[in-house]
């Protein structure tokens, strides 16, 4: 029975960190429903949501770092959007990832399923994809806005464990302008920087069980890179739809849970 908790663990981490490397998302808009629904429909007890959120954390983490490495290869990652945008949801989902810790279950749920709709309404806006291709040397954005960004959001992003790629990603493209391939390779390097101090206060703060963890980096993080090989080859359109899709159909399952 062990074993197989622990499988699941694993099969689980294999699925995600694939799609992190694909889309260049940390995971937790899969892993967290993953790891909330899936446990009990296989017998298992379900886990809590505050140990759901230091696992999506420290998976994200290490998913991100995986495929990060592949993209920055190909001049996918640009540095000045990383680190204006990175920097500002650091400092605010660390104070996020503390905060958590003093709030119930249910409204973490009612924060996450909101960003969740956000993103989803974003994402289904229609868009050209005519500069999806050029590479982080040809990109330019506005910072200051970068910046308030990053605070707005990283504060959520914190409480609820989250990277937040499934809501930076819609962002970049429709706020920001930023081709979507870069989009993808820079979100996943933005995503250590919140990832990281979400990961810090959950840690700090006991929200992650290890064991559970190891599992779930296994398959996570070879899994990553294939995923990116894969993204690589495949057309930007398809990417954004594939992207879409998940995020809404997460979106709507939270929803319909809550309601």
């Amino acid at each position: 029975m062990l074993i197989g908790y622990y499988l699941s663990l694993l099969a689980a981490g294999s699925i995600v960190g694939f799609f992190s490397g694909l889309l260049g998302i940390g995971g937790g808009i899969l892993m967290f429903p993953l790891l909330l629904y899936v446990p009990p429909l296989l017998g298992f007890d379900p886990i809590s949501v505050k140990n759901i959120t230091g696992l999506t954390m420290i998976q994200g983490f290490f998913s991100s770092l995986s495929a990060m490495l592949f993209y920055h290869r190909h001049s996918l990652v640009n540095k000045p959007l990383v680190l204006t945008l990175g920097l500002s949801l650091f400092l605010s989902s660390l104070t996020g990832s503390f905060v958590s810790k003093m709030v119930p279950d249910k409204p973490l749920l009612f924060i996450f399923a909101g960003l969740a709709l956000t993103a989803a309404l974003m994402m289904i806006i229609p868009r050209s994809y005519a500069k999806d291709d050029l590479t982080e040397d040809k990109v330019s954005f506005h910072k200051p806005t970068a910046v308030v960004i990053g605070a707005t959001i990283g504060l959520l992003l914190g409480m609820v464990g989250q990277g937040g790629a499934f809501i930076i990603i819609p962002i970049l493209l429709y706020v920001l302008k930023i081709p979507l391939r870069v989009a993808l390779g820079s979100t996943l390097a933005i995503g250590l920087f919140s990832s990281s101090a979400g990961l810090i206060g959950k840690i700090a703060t006991g929200q992650v069980p290890f064991q559970m963890a190891a599992a779930l980096l296994i398959g996570a993080i070879p899994s990553a890179r294939l995923g990116g090989v894969v993204g690589k080859k495949t057309k930007s359109q398809y990417l954004k739809w594939i992207l879409a899709a998940i995020i809404v159909a997460t979106a709507i399952k939270i929803w319909a849970d809550i309601l």
